[in-house]
């Protein structure tokens, strides 16, 4: 698997070259969200805001009144919960051209429940005017800023960072409420996003080889949900819906799948498949999925509950697993 390291801070340098009215605003996490490069290439267009998340997000939304794009840069948890009034009364409530880039969501850090973010969508879906984006692959964090150049209003971004493998061809770009549609079949159908479909692409293959129809979609965008593709695999699945994702059961993508097969009346069993009702304790990215089933074995096992059958896949049959072991030169937060 081709594998890329701070994919994020390369793209934004060049991608901003030519685009004077983006300024980028770090909440004195620099280098671990990868805006350290954009800092050197262009000082008088990065803030560093320290620790006063509160106050970033407001100077965010005054920027954005003067005809400029505040692209704001911290750890996922402390833009939407450490500054969530000032997220919804100064950028969210105007409908103002704010990106905000969320990093290290759910199981990707180890730092325990005061940094990770497993209930971020469920708070900010519920938001009017907010876009809702996660990346997973070197592609997406590649064409994500193209995606948001044509979207009005707030977006929110779920980032990954670091070292990252490329599952998709780079001209295969993100595209606004699109999936993608990584196999076909009829007895499961299977939405993972994030860095769930990495995990995912591990099982299917081995699935299929014991006879299991599997249609699988990749979900890059949260809100909106009403991708036409989503629903017609939705409708499709004979024996049940799986949902995998690196977020609470509660409030993400298996309630927005929820939600879309109530309001289509689509009566499959649906299997959601995430962080339980619970906060999770630190440890490293593998364990935490591992333990809280966001893995390819996890999937495995409830694709044989669906099909009421073992299927006989031992870890030997899955594709190798890839966690990143990166951590950037000078990087002061190990988080």
């Amino acid at each position: 698997m081709e594998m890329h390291t701070r994919v994020h801070a390369r793209n934004l340098v060049a991608w901003a070259k030519d685009r004077p009215e983006v300024i980028v605003l770090s909440g004195d996490l620099t280098t671990s969200c990868e805006v350290d490069t954009f800092r050197d290439a262009y000082p008088d267009r990065f803030y560093s805001m320290g620790l006063a998340e509160q106050n970033m997000l407001s100077v965010a939304g005054g920027l954005a009144r003067e005809g400029y794009t505040p692209f704001v840069h911290t750890f996922a948890v402390f833009m939407y919960r450490r500054a969530l009034d000032q997220l919804e009364m100064s950028i969210a409530y105007p409908n103002l051209r704010v990106r905000l880039f969320g990093f290290l969501p759910g199981v990707t850090t180890p730092g325990g429940a005061t940094h990770q973010a497993i209930d971020d969508l469920g708070v900010l879906r519920a938001l009017p005017n907010m876009t809702i984006l996660e990346t997973g692959d070197a592609t997406d964090v590649e064409s994500v800023l193209d995606l948001t150049a044509t979207i009005d209003g707030p977006v929110y971004i779920r980032m990954v960072r670091g070292e990252i493998p490329r599952l998709f061809h780079p001209a295969d770009r993100m595209r606004l409420n699109h999936a993608r549609m990584l196999s076909t079949g009829t007895d499961v159908t299977l939405l993972s996003t994030g860095i769930c479909t990495e995990e995912a692409m591990r099982a299917t293959q081995a699935l299929a080889a014991r006879g299991v129809s599997i249609q699988h979609l990749h979900i890059t965008t949260l809100k909106p949900f009403s991708d036409p593709q989503v629903i017609e695999s939705l409708s499709r699945a004979k024996r049940g819906i799986i949902t995998l994702e690196n977020h609470s059961i509660m409030g993400g993508l298996g309630t927005a799948v929820a939600e879309l097969m109530a309001e289509h009346g689509i009566g499959t069993r649906l299997t959601r498949l995430g962080i339980p009702d619970t906060y999770i304790h630190g440890a490293s990215r593998a364990y935490l999925m591992r333990e809280y089933g966001l893995d390819a074995p996890a999937l495995v096992r409830a694709v044989e509950r669906i099909v009421d059958q073992p299927l006989n896949i031992t870890t030997d049959d899955l594709a190798a697993a890839r966690f990143s072991t990166f951590a950037a030169e000078n990087q002061q937060e190990a988080l």
